[in-house]
């Protein structure tokens, strides 16, 4: 599979990943049925899946090792900073107010791995 392809899977996984969990999260928040339909459950876990495989791969391809790269040091960092806001955000956050708070925590989150992906820095001139 070539560099390009691999790419562009990973970063429209990342998209819809994303466009996935925002909308859970406005679900959320409206107290929506939506949420418990079928494919709500399951399409997020196939879709990361996706993302993931595509990302472990890119990293092999282009010889990028996390522990010698800050930049993807930060990015895995944000990325499980980004799941257990996720996880607070729709499952596990024991008030409606710690649940909305981690969902919009998580947009801040998923933002700052987009910009060190986009720029390959991970102070982003933050520190």
């Amino acid at each position: 599979m070539s560099y390009a392809l691999l790419k562009m899977i990973h970063v429209g996984s990342v998209i819809v990943s994303y466009m996935l969990f925002f909308l859970r999260g406005i679900w959320y928040m409206q107290k929506s049925e939506n949420l418990h339909q079928r494919w709500v459950k399951i399409l997020p876990h196939v879709v990361d899946t996706i993302l993931l495989v595509s990302a472990i791969t890119l990293a092999f391809i282009i010889q990028q090792d996390p522990l010698t790269h800050s930049w993807l040091t930060a990015k895995i960092t944000g990325l499980l900073i980004y799941i257990g806001l996720g996880m607070i955000a729709l499952r596990f956050g024991k008030t409606r107010r710690i649940k909305i708070i981690a969902w919009f925590a998580a947009q801040c989150v998923f933002i700052y791995i987009v910009l060190v992906a986009l720029t390959k820095n991970p102070t982003l001139g933050i520190l």
